[in-house]
């Protein structure tokens, strides 16, 4: 059997062309994805069922006595962290929020370690966006900065950009330019018409000679700007002001240097000082594929978008003081919740450190890293594959993935809503 038209749930650009074979119950063969959203379907490294840590190893146990478990952790742990959420489905990510309420504790996304500074930015000077849809009939000047599609969005440019022709731009090879900006050479870069090759750290400064040059301040700017010459800057400004419409995407090489979030508000204002002259916008380059979607997910039911804190009876945001990194790192929490994340694989020394001396409940369909110390771990559904769900694509556009085989799973919505169920007593609280 070939199911066709099927979303891939690996990264966020949730790509909806993809046919799957499958045969027997497995998926035999993927045609349209790449190499990285094929591994993700044809993978059978999963675990059969619920296991629990012992002092002598792992032992197998009913999925009702895990359910039973986790709940009685959540109850009794006076500062519970639920994080993770970024490799599930909106339905599942509604029923966490629930529960981070009823138990008083912290529910938290990968975006504080990855996209948390463009939240904050764009909280701060607004979000000049657009759908996938226009970058791909309209933008003639791309620009890539700290970041590296091919490796990590290996589709995103023959979908939208280089090789993707559209409605406006006939022959997206000859007719758009792609600029890309980075520290050192990459598969991107040597795609690029231009490559801005600048110093670590330099962003912030060579974003800010542009903005100069495009605003007509261009003598204030020096010979060189973190290793970009002047007359480069001059070129690009250029070409980026004669563009018909232009796209910036930006990856975590800006979110996670130095700078931050002002990196990113220095680019969204670069944006509206382009957009004076023509159209410009900007988009995330979103890692997991639906980590856009617990951001809109808990923006929607507590008016923030991660890092929310329930311990006051109402909803808390404060990044640095509320993030899981920060948490661990202060050692405040004293149960953890890991819902379709790695948090082991990720966080830095100190806060796994801390991680791995409490009590850790995983929901995730594959062992990793965060297996290693976990007390019970539970094998779910992988949203897209064997469990239907709704994500959000990285330009902010809700999907509906739909299974495509029944490996008798649960999933991740199911599972927590149980848990609830549970600490409720049946009833609601």
């Amino acid at each position: 059997m070939i199911v066709r038209d099927v979303i891939c749930p690996f990264c966020a650009c949730l790509c909806d062309d993809l046919d799957v074979h499958v045969e027997d119950g497995r998926v035999t063969g993927v045609d349209n994805a790449c190499d990285l959203g094929s591994h993700k379907f044809m993978t059978d490294h999963r675990m059969k069922g619920p296991v629990r840590r012992t002092a002598s190893g792992w032992e197998e146990i009913p999925l009702e006595e895990a359910i039973r478990e986790t709940a009685e952790l959540l109850e009794a742990a006076e500062r519970p962290l639920l994080y993770g959420w970024s490799g599930t489905c909106g339905e599942a990510q509604s029923a966490g929020v629930h529960l981070a309420e009823l138990v008083g504790g912290v529910i938290d996304a990968t975006t504080s370690v990855c996209h948390g500074p463009s939240i904050l930015a764009i909280q701060e000077v607004g979000h000049p966006g657009c759908t996938l849809g226009q970058v791909k009939n309209r933008a003639d000047v791309v620009v890539y900065w700290g970041c590296n599609p091919q490796h990590a969005h290996p589709r995103h440019l023959s979908r939208y950009t280089t090789y993707a022709d559209g409605f406006f731009v006939r022959n997206a090879f000859k007719e758009r330019k792609v600029i890309v900006a980075d520290i050192r050479g990459t598969d991107s870069t040597n795609l690029a018409d231009e490559f801005i090759r600048l110093q670590p750290g330099g962003d912030y400064a060579v974003l800010g000679a542009l903005r100069a040059i495009v605003r007509g301040k261009g003598d204030v700017v020096p010979p060189e700007v973190a290793g970009v010459s002047r007359e480069q800057l001059y070129r690009i400004a250029d070409l980026c002001k004669t563009a018909k419409y232009g796209a910036f995407f930006f990856g975590m090489g800006l979110t996670q240097t130095a700078g931050k979030y002002k990196n990113i508000r220095n680019a969204i204002e670069l944006v509206d000082e382009l957009s004076r002259h023509t159209k410009w916008t900007l988009t995330p380059m979103r890692g997991h594929f639906n980590v856009y979607g617990f951001n809109e997910v808990c923006t929607w039911m507590t008016g923030y978008p991660y890092a929310v804190d329930f311990a006051r009876g109402m909803a808390f945001y404060n990044p640095g003081e509320t993030t899981a990194v920060d948490i661990l790192a202060r050692k405040e929490c004293d149960m953890c919740l890991v819902v379709a994340s790695d948090p082991a694989a990720h966080f830095p020394a100190e806060a796994v450190e801390h991680l791995a001396s409490i009590p850790v409940v995983q929901l995730d369909p594959f062992p990793n890293l965060t297996t290693a110390f976990a007390r019970i771990q539970i094998p779910v559904a992988v949203s897209g594959i064997d469990a239907d769900g709704t994500a959000y694509r990285m330009d902010g556009v809700p999907l509906r993935l739909h299974r495509v085989l029944d490996r008798g799973y649960p999933d991740d919505a199911g599972i927590l809503l149980e848990i609830t169920r549970r600490i409720t007593g049946g009833g609601s609280r």
